[in-house]
């Protein structure tokens, strides 16, 4: 009797590991048609251990084209609780494993949810901008990261998207059909780093980074 209850969830596990993939090889060729994407960094991203992606926030687009360029592993993302009412839309990212989010309030679900999936040594993505930008910049970081940094011990990887805010801004309700996008992932910034700085200090730092990889993207260094 337990092992027939326990197939569903098997099976699901795996359902969820096969769609992940085939999304990430069909987002990979939409981008790359579409908005000719280019990555850069792509090696700096851990293949295992708990990962905190720290990224600038332009579009709707920015998480599967992070998830997308991570192609050594899988990424969780962190979703507006209010996107789960809309049940098409809360299916597809119940099966991406997305964490909801309560942004209008102080959200200690969702913290707690993000700190247990890095503790499996798992990679989630975090925007700390809070919310897309609204002419391009970035905003300033908000220190929630600095918590879930070291409380799980994971391994930042400083990471930048330039063009989206171009693709779709959000002032637009639909996307532009053709653009230029770049993502840029920085140099892993180790645990053992992390703990040896206060929270401003890590703070200033992961937010500088972020910016120096952005600028190298927008301006084409890259």
């Amino acid at each position: 009797m337990s092992s027939s209850q326990a197939a569903p969830k098997t099976n699901s596990a795996f359902a969820k590991t096969v769609a992940y993939t085939l999304a990430r090889v069909v987002l990979n060729t939409f981008f790359m048609l579409f908005y000719n994407v280019r990555y850069y960094g792509k090696r700096n991203v851990p293949d295992k251990g708990a990962l905190l992606v720290i990224c600038n926030h332009q579009s709707m687009y920015d998480p599967p084209l992070i998830g997308a360029g991570m192609t050594r592993r899988r990424c969780n993302y962190l979703a507006r609780k209010t996107l789960f009412k809309f049940r098409p839309f809360a299916w597809l990212i119940d099966l991406y494993d997305a964490i909801p989010l309560d942004i209008d309030g102080i959200g200690f679900a969702g913290i707690k949810e993000t700190l247990k999936r890095l503790k499996r040594q798992e990679a989630v993505l975090v925007f700390p901008e809070g919310a897309r930008t609204f002419d391009g910049e970035i905003q300033e970081f908000k220190p929630g990261f600095i918590t879930l940094a070291v409380r799980s011990k994971a391994t930042i990887i400083p990471a930048a998207i330039a063009g989206c805010h171009e693709v779709w801004s959000r002032e637009q309700k639909y996307p532009n059909s053709t653009g230029y996008i770049k993502v840029n992932f920085g140099e892993p910034i180790p645990p053992e780093i992390i703990c040896s700085l206060d929270e401003n200090e890590l703070h200033k730092m992961v937010e500088e980074k972020v910016k120096e990889l952005y600028e190298q993207i927008r301006y084409g260094v890259k």
